[in-house]
């Protein structure tokens, strides 16, 4: 047998003895990386994170990291960047709520929206994006580019199609915008400070403000600190020929009374 004949026959070596094999961890797609990485940053905090704990949680080498994104800031944003991308509710899902009655279709939507946000995982990036926001302004940049932009332009073009009367001098991008902050800004401001609310509550505070809306307060509803708007005055001219009508009436009941009163 030859030399080489022989060396294929040997079985494989054992590892010495004490000592076990760890088995390798699956590699992670990108997008699977950034999602474990942003759980820890919205765990711990944008400070509190280090590389060294990521590595340590993912089972990446930290030289692989500084390699594809150069410092911790640069992954924390790609992270934070899918993480809302993830998040944000697709238009088709709006579309797909549309009924007949704009009524109950902006509810409809408004209730998505709201419900989006409160969501824990929702809540969590909230929070974190506005904690890092003013360090930070791409990342603010990116949730309005990619994620109340194509909803305002969504809304803009719902209010065009259910609202042809829409004066000319309103841009309808900015009745969306004005949708957006009242029906589903409440909501998120409470939230991002840590606000709890009851979800009964919620539902009751959307459905009155796309009431609020659609159709305003009531005309008959002052404004604090000033009297109700009088009617306008009337026509001199008519108001003479009415009163001079009601003179002409007056003398003909009174003769008429007259000629029937007895002698």
């Amino acid at each position: 047998m030859s030399r080489t004949a022989s060396a294929r026959a040997q079985p494989p070596a054992r590892p010495a003895a004490g000592k076990t094999r760890r088995p390798r961890r699956p590699s992670l797609t990108e997008s699977q990386f950034l999602e474990q990485a942003l759980a820890i940053f919205v765990d711990k905090g944008f400070e509190g994170t280090s590389i060294d704990a990521i590595t340590a949680a993912v089972g990446i080498a930290k030289r692989t990291i500084y390699a594809r994104y150069g410092d911790k800031e640069t992954l924390f944003k790609a992270a934070i960047k899918q993480g809302i991308d993830d998040w944000i509710v697709p238009v088709e899902r709006l579309r797909a709520a549309e009924t007949e009655d704009l009524e109950a279709t902006l509810l409809a939507i408004g209730t998505i929206l709201v419900d989006n946000i409160l969501q824990p995982a929702g809540l969590r990036l909230l929070r974190l994006t506005n904690a890092v926001s003013g360090r930070m302004p791409t990342i603010g940049e990116h949730n309005v580019r990619h994620g109340e932009d194509p909803t305002i332009a969504y809304l803009a073009d719902l209010f065009q199609r259910k609202l042809p009367a829409i004066d000319s001098s309103v841009n309808a991008e900015e009745i969306g915008h004005a949708f957006l902050h009242l029906v589903v800004g409440g909501p998120a401001i409470a939230a991002a400070w840590g606000v709890e609310r009851d979800r009964a509550n919620i539902a009751r505070q959307t459905q009155l403000s796309v009431r609020i809306f659609l159709n305003g307060m009531p005309a008959v509803v002052a404004p604090r600190g000033r009297a109700p708007a009088l009617p306008p005055a009337p026509d001199p001219a008519k108001l003479v020929e009415a009163l001079n009508e009601a003179t002409r009436k007056l003398h003909f009941v009174r003769s008429h009374l007259d000629a029937q009163a007895p002698e």
